[in-house]
């Protein structure tokens, strides 16, 4: 295979860390103790199957990269692989994924505000317009994260990054220290596995390492790629840690009765509690935008903004406003969506299982199994093996994850 040739600037390697981290840890964190308790402890070794797989897919990914000077993105990937078609299948499970997982992060401020405000009434408008204490809390959180959206520059992607990582480190620690010291204890044993709640367990344990989306964009930003894997790796260890010492603490603590973010089980006016929650409410802020972003530039292309740097000022003052009417209008339609969808763990899961799901475990193999037969003419049995198994894993999980979830849901309203 060819390979891309480095830049001589780019991203340092601990600076590529913060971002794959950051783009690994998010708010499945949360959902990981509702996950265990959903499938009960031997799930745990489908959710370190599934960490493995996704890593492998990762590697796959920049082997894709690699086999060409034009690839830069997902869907470059696909459109080498499958031709245009197989570039918009790539681009609409991308930017529907990073959709849902926008508008998981506005139930999830909606959930958590009212968890830390039960009474609140001082933004008694939002509650009158939006219908209650939990949906006016979404409407202020889009209003606040808007204009973090209509910056075009991630130059400093990488701090804000580091910001999300250690909010989720504090994070398990604030778990953590409401179960040794506030009181609640570690005395649930749970169940060795729930074979009814073995869809929805695995569903969350895909959106946790769902982010192949970002990638590209790491291993392409990066000043050293030969150092993609070793990056990768780390990331996948630590989190992996990070989700699984979660999920243990939090089963542990609370064990059948877990509700579907760890946070709403949390005593309350505890100082530890309050600190965990308020730690949550920062990933969205950290990463709202860096979600709207990628979709946002793919409206602004079809648009043809991308190319309205000539034409002098007026003609970049219209893409501007365009942009931000681009972007305002995601988030507002996000933000419907989530007042009318409030199933957190639902949501969740039915991104993991048929978004998530396909763009860690299909799309990956499929397009390197296409591209490297290519390059190679001939690929080695192993290779094949691996691939065609994640394929099959990967459906099962998408057929029987998203039923689940999709009847969950219905059932619920």
């Amino acid at each position: 295979m060819e390979t891309n040739t480095p830049p001589k600037s780019g991203t340092s390697f601990l600076k590529t860390c913060f971002n794959g981290v950051n783009a690994l840890s998010g708010v499945g964190i949360l959902s990981m103790p509702y996950a265990l308790s959903q499938g009960g402890w031997l799930s745990l070794a489908i959710f370190i199957t599934i960490a493995a797989i996704c890593f492998y897919t990762g590697i796959l990914l920049q082997r894709c990269i690699d086999s060409s000077s034009l690839v830069k993105t997902y869907p470059d990937i696909g459109e080498l692989a499958f031709g245009r078609k197989g570039r918009i299948a790539v681009a609409a499970f991308m930017y529907l994924e990073l959709y849902l997982v926008a508008i998981d992060f506005l139930i999830l401020e909606g959930d958590n505000l009212e968890k830390l405000f039960p009474n609140a009434s001082f933004f008694s408008s939002f509650h009158r317009i939006a219908g209650g204490t939990r949906q006016g809390f979404v409407l202020l959180f889009a209003l606040l994260v808007l204009p973090t959206t209509w910056f075009r520059s991630l130059d400093l992607l990488a701090y804000v990054s580091l910001g999300g990582v250690l909010a989720s480190a504090i994070l398990v620690a604030s778990v953590l220290w409401v179960g040794a010291a506030d009181g609640v204890g570690f005395r649930e044993g749970g169940v060795a596995v729930r074979w009814g709640g073995v869809p929805t367990a695995m569903s969350l344990y895909a959106f946790c390492f769902s982010g192949h989306a970002v990638f590209p964009m790491i291993y392409t930003g990066m000043r050293n790629r030969r150092m993609f894997p070793h990056v990768l790796l780390i990331c996948f260890i630590i989190c992996t840690l990070a989700y699984g010492v979660m999920g243990v603490i939090g089963y542990l603590m609370y064990g059948g009765s877990l509700r579907s973010q760890v946070t709403l089980n949390l005593p309350a006016r505890k100082l530890s509690s309050s600190i965990a929650i308020y730690t949550t409410l920062i990933n969205p802020f950290t990463k709202f935008a860096l979600l709207i972003t990628p979709i946002a530039e793919a409206i602004e292309g079809v648009l043809g903004l991308g190319t309205a740097t000539t034409g002098g000022k007026p003609a970049q003052y219209r893409a501007a406003a365009v942009s931000v009417s681009v972007r305002t209008a995601l988030v507002v339609s996000t933000t419907a969506v989530a007042l009318a969808v409030p199933f957190f763990a639902y949501v969740v899961a039915l991104t993991g299982s048929f978004l998530s799901a396909t763009a860690t475990m299909l799309l990956p193999c499929a397009c390197y199994l296409r591209i490297s037969s290519r390059a190679y003419g001939k690929l080695g049995v192993l290779e094949i093996v691996a691939c065609v198994g994640i394929i099959v894993l990967g459906l099962g999980v998408i057929a029987i994850g998203t039923y689940s979830s999709l009847k969950q849901i219905v059932q619920s309203f």
